[in-house]
């Protein structure tokens, strides 16, 4: 017979209150953001800032995983069968036929969809499982403000229909490179993804707004939301609440408190 206590899983991460609208989950997570608070700081580098950011990925990992993929029943026999034919796990485990995409965004995503490239092999059968490239960069103004996305060059599978397609790049900040990853995806693949899903380490309310304004059945998941030049008043109210007065990019568009350049902290490519 099944156990009752694992006919069925209840997983619910905790996550901050706020009013930015459903599909936005900010983990409240004190060891993620112990790990975050080293990983930006200046005295963070290489190799140590490559090992944070693989920890970081693979907590988070779990914790999207464990929410957004499909479960399964299933009966398994433990070693334990040959001698007592009631050791058999018979249970809820992830749906090891679902079909996923990791989408890796270089330069700053590399890493972190090969974290979930990773673990997603291991959860689910590798027949299932694909990682796609995307080279993409801003492009800016004289006064290095960004005013766009470039497309460099991408690999990509043609099929996307009923897959779970995640992108794991680690700084949320104008939402523009998340909103064109996504309209490539929504319009110039074959079939209609099951869930699309993006995996940040660091979000801005700006690119809260932008992502789920052009794409607003995205699932959006942060380990923590940077407004740091949000007015008094914002920083004293719930996430969202005066979402006008919440800012967490400088003119230049990079984020505050957040981390500084990743993509080039992470190569040690300083261009």
């Amino acid at each position: 017979m099944t156990d009752r206590a694992y006919a069925e899983s209840r997983y619910r991460h905790p996550e901050l209150e706020h009013a930015y609208g459903e599909g936005v989950h900010l983990l409240d997570d004190p060891v993620a953001w112990s790990l975050l608070t080293r990983l930006c700081s200046p005295e963070t580098t290489q190799p140590e800032f490559g090992r944070l950011l693989a920890l970081l990925y693979q907590g988070l990992a779990h914790a999207v995983f464990a929410a957004e993929l499909p479960r399964a029943r299933v009966d398994a026999p433990t070693r334990m069968a040959s001698t007592h034919r009631e050791a058999v796990y018979r249970g809820v485990a992830l749906a090891r036929n679902a079909k996923a995409v990791t989408v890796a965004i270089a330069r700053a995503g590399t890493v972190p969809s090969q974290v979930v490239f990773e673990l997603l092999n291991e959860l689910l059968d590798p027949v299932c499982v694909r990682q796609d490239h995307l080279f993409m960069s801003r492009t800016t103004n004289a006064a290095g403000e960004v005013t766009g996305v470039a497309w460099h060059d991408a690999k990509i599978g043609k099929d996307i229909g009923g897959r779970y397609v995640f992108f794991p790049d680690p700084m949320g900040a104008t939402g523009s490179s998340m909103a064109s990853a996504l309209d490539h995806y929504h319009t110039a693949l074959e079939g209609k993804p099951a869930r699309c899903v993006a995996m940040h380490l660091m979000v801005t309310p700006e690119y809260i707004r932008k992502v789920k304004t052009s794409h607003p059945t995205t699932v959006i998941y942060a380990l923590r939301l940077d407004r740091g030049l949000s007015t008094e008043a914002a920083l004293s109210a719930r996430p969202g609440e005066r979402w006008d007065e919440e800012r967490g990019l400088t003119d230049t568009q990079y984020i505050v408190p957040g981390a500084g350049g990743v993509g080039e902290l992470l190569n040690n490519a300083w261009v």
